[in-house]
């Protein structure tokens, strides 16, 4: 019989940290995690903040974690609340209301780099 022996080591790499920083009046942005191809972001609304219309050559994906929110899409007006998701295409003007105190999870592809 043959006895093997194995090293087992385990290795625990840091994950980097982003800083929260004021996006707009009433608006807490958080760059999650990134990649160049895809980059994930919480907002953190107080009530009645606003998103201002802007648009990006981004593709957005936005999943309201919390709270409710107003969107604006390309002259079309969305209702959101916790478990929704909107999809924003690249170049398409967009914003928001918070109406309730919330988070939205907001995915960006590819990357945006303005936000590092």
């Amino acid at each position: 019989m043959v006895m093997m022996l194995y090293n087992i080591i385990e290795v625990y790499m840091a994950l980097p940290t982003f800083p929260a920083v004021s996006s707009d009046a009433g608006v807490t942005r958080q760059v999650l995690s990134d990649s160049p191809d895809l980059m994930v972001v919480s907002f953190r609304f107080e009530s009645g903040a606003k998103g201002r219309l802007h648009r990006h050559p981004h593709v957005q994906s936005t999943y309201v974690a919390r709270g409710r929110f107003r969107f604006f899409r390309n002259g079309e007006t969305y209702d959101l609340q916790a478990g929704d998701s909107l999809v924003i295409p690249g170049g398409a003007e967009h914003g928001c209301q918070c109406l309730e105190a919330g988070e939205l999870i907001d995915c960006f592809s590819p990357r945006r780099d303005d936000f590092l």
